[in-house]
């Protein structure tokens, strides 16, 4: 049984003339009747009876016209789905961002994109810089936004964000108001981090800005998330430095204060695999590119 077989015959259902039906389907009677009657060869059953005066479905034949249909229909169907996703326009992305992301830009491009591919199926994940290096490497992640400068060679990058740190504290601390403080001010004060099982390059370079500054930081705390950072300084428990988006959080119980000397500032890079063949993500990767470069 062939597609064709399928269309010739509901064809011939409808118009129950084998001249009208061969003259819709732009061919002659000969190769219409030769269709149908390898088609009804295929089944094991008559489809049509037929004599010089008319053509008439059998039983067989009106039973089989809805499941033909619905094998054409998904056919048609099943092709649409091939090219929609050929065409980067269906199917699904595996997203990994950081907590920073979600106030840096992310929600915008996820929003715009999905308005543009509304048939594509977005999976966020949040997952610290290391973890999605490796859900990455495992094809499990078909992109990522990681903080690290830690980039294997068979992925691709884009610089997405370049933000300061600032000092993040209580909003009765003593330097809460300040409009600018030094960061020598928050030596001795408890600090609250981002653990470095997590995240090695941002609690690396922490402790690299502390030591410029002339101290090294008293970690009290260490966390798995930047906003489990930014809640633990809201109850009064200690300070931190985080990246300025953190800002946006708007977390009561907190002030984000610039400090008066400039820091290393702190980089989030858009991540793929260079080999993945992958319309959806190509398309994807534009739009991370054209937000940015906006």
């Amino acid at each position: 049984m062939e597609f064709r077989h399928l269309r010739y015959f509901l064809v011939l259902a409808e118009e129950l003339h084998f001249g009208r039906a061969a003259r819709r389907l732009s061919i002659s009677q000969p190769p219409l009747s030769l269709n149908i009657q390898q088609l009804e060869a295929s089944i094991g059953a008559k489809l049509f009876t037929r004599n010089s005066k008319q053509v008439a479905l059998t039983a067989a034949g009106l039973a089989f016209v809805p499941d033909a249909r619905a094998l054409i229909d998904q056919a048609a169907q099943a092709a649409s789905h091939a090219r929609d996703v050929g065409q980067g326009m269906a199917g699904s992305l595996a997203i990994g961002f950081s907590g920073t992301m979600l106030y840096s830009g992310l929600p915008d491009i996820l929003e715009n994109f999905q308005t543009r591919h509304p048939l594509l199926r977005l999976m966020l994940k949040e997952l610290s810089s290391s973890e999605q290096l490796m859900e990455l490497a495992l094809d499990r992640l078909d992109i990522g936004f990681v903080h690290t400068t830690r980039v294997p060679a068979e992925l691709s990058q884009i610089r997405v964000s370049s933000q300061a740190f600032v000092a993040c504290l209580p909003a009765g601390h003593a330097l809460a108001q300040q409009k600018s403080l030094s960061l020598q001010a928050l030596q001795g004060e408890p600090f609250a981090v981002v653990s470095r099982t997590v995240s090695p390059d941002y609690h690396d370079r922490i402790i690299a800005i502390c030591l410029e500054a002339g101290f090294y930081p008293e970690i009290r705390y260490e966390l798995r998330h930047w906003l489990s950072v930014v809640s633990l300084v809201s109850q009064g428990m200690g300070v931190a430095l985080v990246p300025a988006a953190l800002g946006k959080s708007a977390m009561a119980g907190t002030a984000f204060v610039p400090l008066d000397t400039p820091t290393t500032p702190y980089d989030t890079h858009c991540l793929w695999k260079t080999s993945r063949d992958n319309p959806a993500l190509t398309a994807f990767v534009e739009a991370v590119r054209a937000a940015h470069e906006a």
